[in-house]
């Protein structure tokens, strides 16, 4: 049985990716990688390297003076040769391509800006290094991001999720066969998402000793492996305490006898599994909300700030590192409080003559 925690493992099976994946890319692009490791978590150099493979297969098949050489026999030289037009061709092959397997793909804005940040980045390492002479992708403009609406649950619909979580009355027949054998841990999960914000990768990371009753908190390991706790209400800390007495009865597969959520299996679940089990219940209460474990990490962070105004704690509490991110997910209530503000200072007594 591995030592290794859940983060541990997940890190080290995304460095065992990552070798694959930079095998296909050309040479130099394995100085890029050991460049930035210290600074980069794997799952983000995973990301760089998927954006790059898309790069230079767009640089092969679009390209004539390419079309003849081999992915990974481009040389360095090549990203001296290309110019800004070269990246705005990119960019508007990035709206609609095929990959591989001829599956139709589509990259909305966001996906286009983070395809072309991540090339801004090589550029950048080689550029810095003096290995280019020239850097077009920092000319490069990033496509406009049209704000979404954020979709979060409103307060009735989340009372409605958790009962439905307890009762399963909405369900499929064959879906309430399921239920029956796992209603107690779906519901710890449901209640912990909701009472606490964490990621879905941060929950499925979770060992039972992770768990402190006597504080109220949890242990978890935020994006880059930082260890931070979280703390709980009493609905949360019920919800576990009932489950707990379940997961005692239940003997683990190897290797997940540490993880606090076992599936049916009774290995421990994985981010997929509780994609799945959020979108099926949240389906019978919000039929039109596209309903995933982030879109209950947003519905906790509004009902945080509702109830406490302060942007910074709410930060905090989710572990953006960045506080103008937290307000730009939650630039709508902030303009609700402010204008909620507008007749609280009285300049003169109303009916003075």
């Amino acid at each position: 049985m591995s030592n290794l925690s859940y983060h541990e493992q997940q890190d080290k099976e995304n460095i065992v990716r990552l070798r694959t994946l930079i095998r296909d890319l050309p040479g130099f692009c394995g100085d890029f990688f050991r460049g930035i490791e210290p600074r980069t978590s794997s799952r983000t150099r995973i990301a760089y390297a998927y954006d790059l493979h898309i790069f230079f297969d767009f640089l092969h098949k679009e390209n004539p003076a390419l079309k003849q050489i081999d992915i990974k026999d481009f040389s360095l030289e090549l990203l001296d040769q290309l110019s800004v037009t070269d990246f705005e061709e990119y960019m508007e092959y990035l709206k609609y391509r095929f990959n591989d397997k001829n599956q139709e793909i589509m990259n909305r804005e966001r996906g286009i800006m983070r395809k072309i940040s991540s090339l801004k980045s090589f550029y950048n390492y080689f550029y810095r290094n003096e290995r280019i002479r020239n850097n077009p992708a920092a000319l490069v403009r990033l496509p406009k991001i049209h704000e979404k609406e954020i979709i979060r649950l409103d307060v009735d619909e989340v009372a409605l999720l958790l009962d439905e979580v307890e009762q399963g009355d909405k369900l499929t027949d064959k879906q309430k066969s399921y239920h029956n054998k796992t209603k107690t841990r779906d519901l710890a999960i449901m209640t912990l998402l909701l009472g606490t914000g964490i990621r879905v990768s941060e929950c499925v990371g979770l060992n039972i000793a992770d768990i402190d009753f006597k504080n109220g908190g949890i242990r978890i390991y935020r994006k880059g492996g930082k260890e931070v706790t979280v703390y709980f209400g009493s609905e949360v800390e019920e919800a576990l305490l009932d489950y707990l007495e379940e997961r005692d009865r239940i003997i683990p597969e190897s290797g997940s006898e540490d993880a606090l959520f076992l599936s049916l299996q009774r290995r421990r679940m994985a981010v997929r599994s509780v994609e799945n089990l959020v979108k099926k219940y949240a389906k019978t209460v919000a039929p039109l909300k596209p309903i995933t474990p982030h879109k209950l990490r947003s519905t906790y962070g509004t009902s945080l700030y509702r109830e406490t105004g302060d942007i910074y704690l709410v930060a905090d509490v989710l572990g953006h590192s960045d506080v103008n991110t937290t307000k730009r997910h939650y630039a709508a209530l902030e303009d609700e409080r402010r204008r909620s503000a507008r007749n609280k200072v009285q300049l003169r007594e109303k009916g003075r003559p």
